[in-house]
């Protein structure tokens, strides 16, 4: 039961005199800021204010049950409610209540995917997305997400979309109807924010200007007629019903709900690596993160709550507050079901404008731009990488960005390992260490011996390339060749394709009364080799554990050591 609830194995050891204080302030913390958030990201999400609430309870409590990280704050999150209004809005028009089953149905479905790849221990597929194409996506949609509050900032009749030009084409043509009194109330937001986080002040900025912004309206909005509230928000708790299913459907919304799950998953892992600490009584465990958000989403669809996932911002506020276990969520969730049952009312009055400045100023910090300054410096192609996936997000959309991030990412990964880096070796003087003969010049070269080590895992995609190299390389050596050592530390596996080229490669270069012998071979490899029977085929005594023994052999016929290690060589696992 302790692996499948992670709870049960770090809460009898909870020392409540020690962390109760400090996970119920930052608890509390955490969910005095998810009020405004909720409410905001809902509007991004394009489903009605409570249900950002909604989508705070249920799931807290899945993850303060399944997660094993101390300190990440789960809950509705911008980038994903964007993604969601990004989905849903090609199947049903916000504001309808089509556009909201589709938005809850929309949870189950992420829930499921990632419940269903926990299970099936296949977290690591998240690796085929990588950082620069993370980070590009991640710059984009935070600017997409920005540009499209332009609308409640300064109440131009701007559509919402997720493709930059259309909402700036429409913003250049419509300037005109900007609503003044509103741009000011949003400006006031986002400069007060601003100015609170420059103080480096403790203060929760979005609570303050929640709480101003409500005061203002309520007072004076006879005198700001023009600015948009929020009006009603019903009371009350969420109630239990099963999203209405339909195949379909289900099969509509599969791939923006594949989107959401690795998103999701990327995100909340990154933030509980980053927030891990050593007294944590327990690790972030990749699978079971899985497990965990799948269970957050499937159980809050049932409680209407659309996708969410780990939020950056409140778990920085979690940690910042002082939080040191899971615990925290309980009383975050206990704020959050005081609002719902008594403090709904209060929130008539809420300037739309102060919830857009709440988001522009939130998501900015998104908008990456020194990743991409450190990867011109360091990597150009992971650079040209992130800029694809930045432009293809920004103009094109944000499944289209993803779509075009997962597309390049594998192209860099076959790319990398199709044409890896491959050396020659020599030996450093006076020692028994061989290193590239093209980084150091001092370095030992016998003119009948050619040592080469390939630094990849030899398959289908590569084999032709070792072949061609092998041949240059052979070509570059001469008449005098008479041994090959292929080292093979940097391989740790081998297909059916590297097998079969491996031997016509040795029955080629023994026509030519070139030996081959082979050094540092790992396990796995060596199995490989001695079920093909490459091993029969080139003779037991020509491998070698290091490329030393495989030179004094050639020369001498013996091995300068007096140990023997046979065992070690031909041992194998078939």
């Amino acid at each position: 039961m302790k692996k499948a609830i992670p709870i049960l194995e770090w809460l009898p050891k909870y020392n409540y005199k020690k962390y109760l204080k400090a996970d119920v302030v930052g608890g509390m913390t955490v969910g005095i800021v998810l009020i405004p958030q909720g409410i905001a990201y809902a509007l991004i999400a394009g489903v009605p204010p409570i249900y950002g609430l909604y989508s705070a309870l249920l799931p807290q409590i899945m993850y303060l049950l399944f997660g094993t990280s101390q300190r990440v704050a789960v809950g509705p999150v911008a980038m994903d409610s964007l993604i969601v209004a990004a989905g849903v809005s090609t199947l049903a028009t916000a504001g309808t209540e089509a556009y909201l089953t589709l938005a809850i149905l929309l949870a189950f479905c992420v829930g499921s995917i990632q419940f269903l790849l926990g299970i099936g221990k296949l977290g690591f597929i998240v690796n085929f997305l990588s950082k620069p194409v993370i980070s590009g996506f991640s710059s984009a949609a935070a600017i997409v997400i920005g540009i499209n509050q332009l609308k409640n900032l300064s109440g131009i009749p701007i559509p919402r979309s997720n493709r930059i030009q259309e909402i700036l084409g429409v913003l250049l043509k419509e300037y005109h109807q900007v609503e003044w009194q509103t741009l000011t109330v949003g400006l006031l937001t986002v400069f007060m924010l601003w100015g609170i986080k420059w103080s480096k002040s403790k203060l929760p900025g979005p609570l303050l200007v929640v709480v101003l912004g409500i005061l203002g309206l309520h007072f004076f909005h006879q005198q700001l007629p023009k600015v948009a509230v929020l009006e009603k928000i019903p009371s009350g708790l969420p109630s239990f019903q099963f999203p209405e299913f339909s195949i379909s459907l289900m099969i509509d919304l599969f791939p923006i709900a594949l989107t959401l799950a690795i998103i999701g998953f990327l995100e909340t892992v990154s933030i509980g690596k980053a927030m891990e600490k050593n007294t944590d009584d327990l690790m972030i465990v990749p699978n079971k993160e899985l497990i965990a958000l799948g269970m957050m989403n499937i159980v809050g669809s049932f409680f209407k709550a659309y996708p969410t996932t780990a939020s950056f911002s409140r778990s920085a506020v979690n940690e910042d507050a002082g939080s040191k276990t899971g615990l925290a969520a309980l009383f975050s969730v206990l704020i959050l079901v005081l609002v719902l049952l008594f403090l709904t009312p209060y929130f008539y009055y809420l300037p739309k404008a102060v919830l857009a400045g709440i988001i522009i100023v939130s998501v900015v910090k998104l908008v990456n731009y020194k990743e991409a300054m450190r990867l011109w410096l360091l990597n150009k192609n992971d650079f040209w990488m992130l800029m694809s996936t930045f432009v293809g997000t920004l103009f094109l959309g944000i499944k289209e960005g993803i779509f075009i991030g997962v597309i390049l990412s594998l192209l860099m990964l076959i790319a990398r390992t199709s044409r890896p880096h491959v050396a020659v070796l020599g030996r450093i003087p006076n020692t028994n260490i061989f290193r590239n003969c093209e980084r150091f010049e001092e370095v030992e070269v016998d003119k009948d011996v050619l040592i080469v080590r390939f630094d990849a895992r030899i398959y289908f995609a590569n084999s032709v390339y070792f072949n061609d190299v092998l041949q240059e390389k052979v070509i570059e050596k001469g008449k005098a060749l008479k041994l090959i050592l292929l080292d093979f530390e940097c391989i740790n596996g081998v297909d059916s394709t590297a097998i079969q080229m491996l031997e016509n490669t040795i029955d080629f270069y023994a026509h030519k009364g070139i030996e081959i012998y082979f050094s540092n071979v790992k396990g796995p490899v060596r199995d490989m080799l001695t079920k093909s029977k490459i091993v029969d085929k080139v003779g037991v005594e020509k491998f070698f554990i290091n490329n030393n023994d495989a030179l004094t052999y050639y020369k001498t016929g013996k091995l300068d050591r007096q140990q023997d290690l046979s065992n070690y060589i031909e041992q194998t696992n078939v």
